[in-house]
């Protein structure tokens, strides 16, 4: 096996225990959710409890980056070169730990109330039987699925930055393709399945998206 195929090898299985660990951090999260919303917390204050918490998370992350040690006997330059990228990935926690810990001052509507939303639809009864007359199909509306998208920019767009057009006319195309009897409850498991794939959207949007190798080719 090349040095390369088994670089490619470990980095996969890396990503593999990052995203195990995100999806259990969801489930986590769903059943924190719901044990405030049981015991009277709000939504914004249920946001801001967990926000705080992986907020917390991040800065315990800093804390072992920032005290961690070139080895002993390096030379001086790899001791330099060590500290300056200590510096740069304790910068970049930091900003990490400070954007989660505001998040819910900016999101809107957050992550507990979608997880109420979706909890309150996968609680709904069964379709009804055949004998009784099927519920008029749901409408879509295109303004409504921009909103939920612009409150996951990083999902859809390198930050600060945004990339489709104004208005809502390329969303009606779109929105058309969504099967009549998948229409209830849309815009919330669309909220949920972006919480849930954070992980493989951000790589995707990494590897994809603005900037990108694909992306210098008009792909």
């Amino acid at each position: 096996m090349s040095t390369e195929q088994h670089e490619a090898d470990a980095y996969g299985q890396e990503l593999a225990r990052i995203s195990q660990h995100q999806h259990e951090a969801t489930d986590a999260r769903f059943t924190v959710f719901q044990a405030l919303a049981a015991v009277g917390i709000g939504h914004e204050q249920a946001d801001d409890i967990v926000a705080k918490l992986e907020a917390e998370a991040v800065a315990g992350a800093h804390t072992w980056i920032s005290e961690s040690s070139p080895p002993h006997g390096s030379e001086q330059r790899f001791e330099n070169g060590w500290f300056a990228g200590v510096r740069d990935v304790a910068s970049y926690l930091l900003r990490i730990a400070d954007t989660t810990a505001t998040a819910t001052a900016t999101a809107g509507r957050g992550c507990a109330a979608s997880s109420s939303m979706l909890l309150a639809h996968l609680q709904q009864p069964h379709s009804p039987a055949p004998t009784e007359a099927p519920a008029p199909a749901v409408e879509l509306d295109a303004k409504d699925v921009l909103a939920a998208a612009e409150r996951f920019p990083w999902a859809v767009a390198a930050p600060g930055e945004r990339h489709w057009p104004d208005g809502g006319d390329f969303l009606d195309v779109a929105l058309s393709a969504v099967l009549p009897e998948e229409r209830e409850g849309y815009i919330e498991r669309l909220e949920a399945f972006v919480e849930q794939h954070r992980p493989r959207l951000e790589e995707m949007l990494r590897t994809h998206g603005p900037g990108s190798k694909p992306a210098s080719h008009g792909r």
